[in-house]
């Protein structure tokens, strides 16, 4: 039996587009998607989603039994968060133990994850609608590693410990890594290995 041929691109999904191709709300044209950004063969289809105000890495394939796996799976999504004042240690143990979110209005307690604080802050592409500066109170980024991936997750996390989230940027699925990447870059894959 002859195997089917699929594509893989990964892609640094920038701040303000939709993680999905077509749109069947009324509104639609007002939302940037992704086929905006690179000629994707058909059936191209995101690999689990980042919402509008989300940016970094998004895998996509061809291939619908892939994406079901990896996104039924277990693989380890790093996000990079830029939160609302200086994160405390007390704050960094509830995440890491996990904290009680609404997940479409039910309350669900997170599983442990990883989350530290970055001493170094970290460098991405410009965002095309201006993040508050410092001037209104301190910031500082943070790396959550989560392994499930619940609607608007990480925000709830941070925002339940008292630390809203200003900018989030996934910079890891698995062993794939946005690396220095642009915002809107594509790069096309041999495989994904997550």
């Amino acid at each position: 039996m002859k195997e089917e041929y699929h594509q893989h691109f990964k892609i640094y999904k920038p701040y303000g587009y939709l993680s999905q191709f077509i749109t069947n709300q009324k509104s639609a044209g007002k939302f940037k998607l992704l086929g905006e950004l690179y000629n994707f063969p058909e059936n191209t289809m995101s690999i689990g989603r980042l919402d509008k105000d989300s940016e970094g890495l998004l895998l996509l394939t061809t291939n619908g039994k892939l994406s079901t796996k990896i996104t039924a799976g277990n693989s380890e999504k790093e996000y990079y968060v830029q939160v609302d004042g200086d994160i405390s240690e007390e704050a960094l143990l509830k995440l890491q133990k996990g904290v009680e979110i609404s997940i479409y209005g039910k309350a669900y307690m997170t599983l442990e994850c990883e989350a530290h604080k970055l001493e170094v802050r970290p460098v991405f592409p410009e965002r095309a609608k201006k993040i508050r500066d410092e001037r209104h109170g301190p910031t500082s980024w943070v790396s959550i590693t989560l392994t499930e991936g619940k609607f608007r997750q990480v925000k709830k996390m941070t925002a339940a410990v008292g630390f809203p989230t200003l900018r989030l940027v996934r910079v890891r699925i698995g062993s794939e890594k946005l690396d220095n990447m642009k915002a809107g870059e594509v790069i096309e894959l041999d495989k994904v290995d997550v």
